[in-house]
């Protein structure tokens, strides 16, 4: 007898090709939890959360992502090592054998929705294997009233069953696992990782292809919140870079901590129902708002505990990817609805692993285009013995991996809207200060917040010589006084106490920059290409 919590609502799966399965439709998040617990796969913390491991993947596999290369996508998708085809015959053959393997068994449909703008609403049918994705899907995307299930269609259809393996040699796959969407047939199907992200990550890059082609909306990756004047801020970073942290914020109302839009209606709104946040070197004391959201109804994915169900989050044994997942009401202070008006503030976030950009720099709208298209932050080499040199890390638009369309069609959005809203766009560095990784200090998230509350607030001056000094080689603007933040800190060539060491350094990432961005020259106007390092060696 399948489980129908507290809806009376039944459901059939035939349509999908799934048969004599036994169906738990649209269980409650505590039904969820406790089904996982009994079936061996979750443990619960002291904290109430639900830990579980998510097996052989602990993150993303962006070599296994696909997109179904049919009419609708062959001359619209970016093609290449991030939206790689995917024949359409191979994929019907897959899903058929998917849903086979699904058949007979216990699964977990909830209907859900995404985009919290009523015009811009997409509604999804998810189909798990396990009872933990399914409650992911609960965190994660909008959850509908009892009213709105009544006559609810969906959309878009994720199929996850992370116990498939695939035959690559018969399937067309690269390995076991994959993640392929398939736009005319508004399906995303996933199988062989239990990594969640990647039911998250699939409806968000369905909606970076749906929301610009035919809805004229720009799909970011960024978190968003907004002042008590109504003042949106936007904050675009990459993972690790202190996006969910920086945008939490018990001063302002959280719209949302990754995935928004950007409407013709100059609204920002959130694509989500729930926060995915990193959680490695959590603390009570640096993110009290996150810590505080990890309790009953959470999910806690590949942490170690003790005994007691204590959890150690400075313990990366499994992974450094370690994550949690819970419903945006369990942040106290958020905006109802998710939507805020056009953004006053864009921040691009990066943990610059060189030290050589400033902590903050405000930027015009040619350097706004161009640090958009680059997408940078650093990696750390890893921290064995005398292995201090940084990596330099791009993702186009803060969120390559997702964007089937190619980054310069964002761009043009972006700029365009910014220019309209007359917005200040800055560039945050969360990374290193006082030298590189390995011998400089990672910036003091206070001083970070300050820098930041001092933009929102007005506190940075004008645009002007006595109260910015012009970076040498990046040619930004950094303030030379902040609120809370001592002088020295606002310049990054002051904290290293050796030119030499800085600028062969800076002329490093320069060049850098400039290798990544020829990708994309030949795309971008004059204006976009001037907005990068003026000065670098050779």
């Amino acid at each position: 007898m399948a489980k129908h919590s507290q809806f009376t609502k039944t459901i059939s799966l035939n349509q999908y090709g799934i048969t004599n399965a036994k169906v738990n439709y649209q269980l409650s998040s505590e039904e969820l939890h406790a089904e996982t617990i009994s079936k061996g796969q979750g443990v619960e913390s002291s904290s109430g959360a639900l830990a579980v491991n998510t097996g052989e993947f602990t993150g993303r596999s962006p070599m296994d992502r696909f997109i179904v290369k049919d009419a609708m996508t062959k001359d619209k998708i970016w093609w290449g090592d991030i939206n790689i085809p995917f024949n359409p015959d191979k994929f019907q053959k897959l899903y058929d054998k998917v849903v086979a393997y699904l058949s007979e068994k216990e699964i977990y449909v909830r209907d859900s929705y995404a985009c919290a703008d009523e015009n811009y609403k997409l509604n999804i049918r998810v189909i798990n294997e396990y009872a933990w994705s399914n409650m992911f899907a609960y965190n994660m995307f909008l959850r509908p009233t009892k009213e709105e299930l009544k006559d609810f269609s969906p959309e878009w259809t994720v199929v996850n069953a992370p116990g498939f393996m695939a035959n690559p040699e018969v399937d067309g796959t690269r390995q076991h696992n994959f993640a392929i969407l398939d736009f005319t047939r508004k399906i995303a199907l996933i199988g062989g990782t239990g990594y969640t992200g990647e039911i998250k990550k699939g409806i968000f890059s369905a909606l970076n292809f749906i929301l610009p082609v035919l809805k004229n909306t720009l799909p970011m990756h960024c978190s968003a919140n907004v002042g008590k004047d109504d003042d949106t801020a936007i904050f675009f970073g990459l993972s690790g870079t202190g996006k969910t942290t920086l945008s939490t914020d018990p001063n302002r109302s959280l719209i949302g901590d990754d995935e928004h839009g950007w409407t013709a209606e100059n609204t920002v709104f959130n694509f989500e129902g729930g926060c995915y946040a990193k959680v490695i070197n959590l603390s009570k004391e640096q993110e009290p708002e996150i810590f505080a959201a990890i309790k009953k109804g959470a999910i806690l994915e590949n942490v170690i505990m003790d005994a007691r169900g204590q959890v150690d989050f400075e313990d990366t044994s499994i992974t450094q990817n370690t994550r949690v997942s819970y419903p945006i009401y369990h942040i106290e202070n958020i905006r109802k609805p998710s939507i805020g008006e056009n953004p006053k503030n864009i921040f691009f976030l990066t943990a610059d692993a060189f030290g050589v950009l400033p902590p903050i720099s405000k930027l015009t709208p040619s350097q706004a285009a161009y640090h958009f298209i680059s997408g940078y932050t650093a990696k750390v080499a890893g921290t064995e013995a005398g292995v201090v040199e940084p990596v330099p890390s791009f993702s186009a638009c803060f969120g390559a991996p997702f964007m089937p369309l190619h980054p310069t069609e964002y761009a043009k959005m972006l700029s365009k809207k910014m220019k309209d809203a007359g917005v200040n766009v800055w560039l945050v560095n969360t990374g290193w200060t006082g030298g590189p990784y390995g011998i400089g200090t990672r910036m003091k998230l206070k001083y970070t917040r300050a820098m930041i509350n001092a933009a929102l607030n007005g506190d940075l001056g004008d645009y002007t010589y006595e109260d910015y000094h012009i970076h040498s080689v990046f040619g930004v603007a950094q303030p030379r006084s902040c609120p809370g933040v001592p002088t020295e800190v606002l310049s990054p060539r002051t904290t290293w106490n050796d030119d030499k060491a800085y600028y062969t350094m800076a002329f490093k990432l320069s060049n850098a920059f400039r290798k990544n961005f020829k990708e994309f020259e030949s795309y971008a106007s004059e204006e976009v290409r001037r907005g990068g390092p003026q000065r670098y060696s050779f």
